[in-house]
Formats: structure tokens, C-alpha cells, sequence
């Protein structure tokens, strides 16, 4: 009986579902968002969220355990300069997982499993880039405007 045996097994065993979970959650880190199952996005969230809260610590000790967990240095760099941050004055809650559908070749229903902040950060780049494009436009054609209305003058002034 399987009573009380929480998590997901994937359909591997031990230390291959330990492997993928470890991958994962170093692509999450050094990403912020990355496309998998479902499955497999809710049973590396736990992990996710767990990582992260040793990088609002941010303590010798808790670098160490993130390192032994996470597969690359850079992504345990990332996660202390940057996540653990970012989440400092939140409870818990980290990721979010938005479903897309189902896979073309093998109809496996897929989803982004991405952390929070990400898309705002985002889209907020993409508006700021466009108000500045907006700004230096305007500004070109008053200063074509200017440039016209002040040749127009000083043909008046010659005759």
C-alpha cells in the first residue's frame, strides 16, 4: 500500500528522478521559466520553492546545500545575487505553472513552470523600450518642424 506516500515517481526510478528534478530546478534558476510536463513541473516546484527560501538566508551554510543541490555554480550564483532578493519579504509561492496544452507528438499536456516576476519584468522592459522609441520620435519631428518653420524665416528675412 502506498499510504501517505506523497510526491510524484515519473516513471523512473530513484536516482534518475532525482537527476531530472535536479535539472529542472537548475534550469528554472539560471532561466526563469522553462516549458515541461505538467507532472513534472508540479513535482519540481517543492524543490523550487524550497532552494529559494535557502537563498533568502543567504548564510555559508545555506550556499552548500544549494550547491550540492543545484547542478551548476552559475545557477547557484544567480540564485543568491538575484532570486533570493527578489523574494526576501515573500511568505512562500515562488512559481507559477500556466498549462498550455497538449503536446504535438505525444499529446503529453505541457506548461510553463516560471517564477514570479518574471513576465511583469519583462513586459515593463518591453513598455519602457517602446516610450522611449515613442519620445525620440516626437522629438524628431519637432525638431524637423523647428528646422522648416526656421528655414521658412530666413528666406522671408533675405527678400
Amino acid at each position: 500500500m502506498r499510504h501517505r506516500k506523497g510526491g510524484y515517481k515519473l516513471q523512473r526510478d530513484p536516482s534518475a528522478r532525482r537527476a531530472l528534478l535536479r535539472g529542472l530546478a537548475t534550469s528554472i534558476i539560471l532561466h526563469d521559466r522553462i516549458e515541461t510536463t505538467i507532472t513534472k513541473a508540479k513535482a519540481v516546484r517543492p524543490q523550487i520553492e524550497k532552494v529559494i527560501t535557502l537563498a533568502k538566508r543567504d548564510t555559508l551554510h545555506a550556499r552548500r546545500q544549494a550547491a550540492a543541490y543545484l547542478q551548476e555554480p552559475a545557477a547557484v550564483k544567480k540564485l543568491f545575487d538575484t532570486v533570493g532578493p527578489r523574494f526576501a519579504d515573500r511568505a512562500g509561492g515562488y512559481t507559477r505553472i500556466v498549462r498550455l496544452g497538449p503536446r504535438r507528438g505525444d499529446g503529453a499536456e505541457l506548461a510553463i513552470i516560471e517564477l514570479l516576476g518574471t513576465q511583469l519584468k519583462k513586459k515593463a522592459e518591453e513598455k519602457k523600450k517602446r516610450k522611449e522609441e515613442r519620445m525620440k520620435a516626437k522629438q524628431e519631428e519637432t525638431e524637423a518642424e523647428e528646422a522648416t518653420a526656421d528655414g521658412g524665416e530666413a528666406e522671408d528675412e533675405k527678400q
